[in-house]
């Protein structure tokens, strides 16, 4: 698999693997063998870059990723996320709040060192934009880590355009994460996605499959498990959703012409929208990581990318990506 530059100098995988899902918000987790096995067979298809967080379980998942990449580190940059407010694990506590305070960024940097096993965080991402705490002064905090060798690269999260560019002014940013897909384009909206390119910024799609709802895979929302987050979420909500499977059987169909499958369209719809993307779609299936995988070598027409584009217009899309307290934590 070919490679990309996220910033400057980042080198990764043009795919890489958004490892939540195997221990956090989708279901059952994912055992520690199979999960173990499903990062060996990521690496050994060239993946490169690996990425969890500190709120994934919460905890557990940078346990997991961490042991599981062991034996591969030289080959591999792992991310994590930090910038919410986490009660007790034992409990199972949800994120309370953010916080994005210098003293806390650099608490909860040791705690992701200590859990991932590492000397260093390769890409550190602020979760959440803190509405509190001025951008400058947590990148700040960011900068010294990277003084002190403790992460490598700094990276923001469904930040807004200008918090993107005061956080840049402040450090370089190598990336920022939000949500991109056919169906979810609001960067393209409110100039995130323009803002990476005019400041050499890499953008990390998170959910280029919709939440799997891309692939074509799920057609009945009642099949999802009582603590599947997806039940939460206003597109996946029973009317919304079944209005959503009929664009969704749309972009089947032309798959079915092209040889190749609906995940692989939209995976590769994403690739094509510019060489400074990364995207991380996440899976507990070694099936779907190898099909995932394979999007990165098919070749779309213009004609292809513009029609792919109308096919799941967000116009035509039914129900938001997030409810609205999530939403108000987002583009800030």
């Amino acid at each position: 698999m070919k490679n990309r530059l996220l910033g400057s100098s980042l080198s990764v995988s043009s795919l890489g693997l958004g490892c939540m899902g195997m221990s956090h918000a989708y279901g059952t987790p994912l055992s520690e063998a199979d999960a173990f096995v499903l990062l060996d067979r990521a690496v050994e298809l060239g993946v490169t870059l690996f990425d969890t967080a500190e709120v994934y379980g919460p905890f557990t998942n940078e346990e997991l990723v961490g042991q599981g990449l062991k034996r591969h580190r030289d080959k591999v940059a792992i991310a994590t996320k930090f910038g919410f407010t986490i009660g007790d694990a034992a409990k199972a506590e949800r994120p309370s709040g953010v916080d994005s305070r210098p003293a806390h960024v650099k608490a909860v940097a040791e705690a992701s060192l200590k859990r991932l096993g590492v000397e260093v965080i390769d890409l550190f991402y602020q979760h959440r934009v803190d509405p509190d705490v001025p951008i400058e002064e947590t990148v700040g905090a960011m900068a010294d880590l990277v003084k002190e060798g403790k992460i490598r690269y700094l990276g923001l999260s469904e930040a807004s355009a200008a918090t993107l560019r005061r956080a840049h002014a402040t450090h370089p940013i190598a990336a920022i994460q939000s949500e991109y897909s056919l169906w979810s384009r609001e960067v393209e909206e409110n100039g995130v996605l323009e803002t990476c390119r005019q400041l050499g910024i890499g953008f990390v799609p998170f959910s280029p499959l919709g939440r799997g709802a891309l692939t074509g895979a799920l057609k009945d929302v009642k099949t999802l498990s009582d603590t599947d987050f997806r039940r939460a979420l206003p597109r996946f909500q029973a009317e919304n959703f079944e209005a959503n499977l009929t664009l969704i059987e749309t972009l089947q169909a032309m798959a079915h012409e092209k040889n190749t499958t609906a995940g692989q369209l939209a995976l590769a719809w994403v690739l094509a929208q510019g060489d400074f993307i990364v995207p991380i779609p996440g899976t507990t299936k070694i099936a779907n990581l190898e099909n995932n995988i394979a999007a990165a070598d098919l070749t779309l027409s213009a004609g292809d990318l513009l029609t792919l584009r109308d096919l799941l217009s967000p116009a035509k899309v039914k129900g938001e990506r997030y409810p609205e307290q999530m939403a108000r934590m987002a583009n800030r």
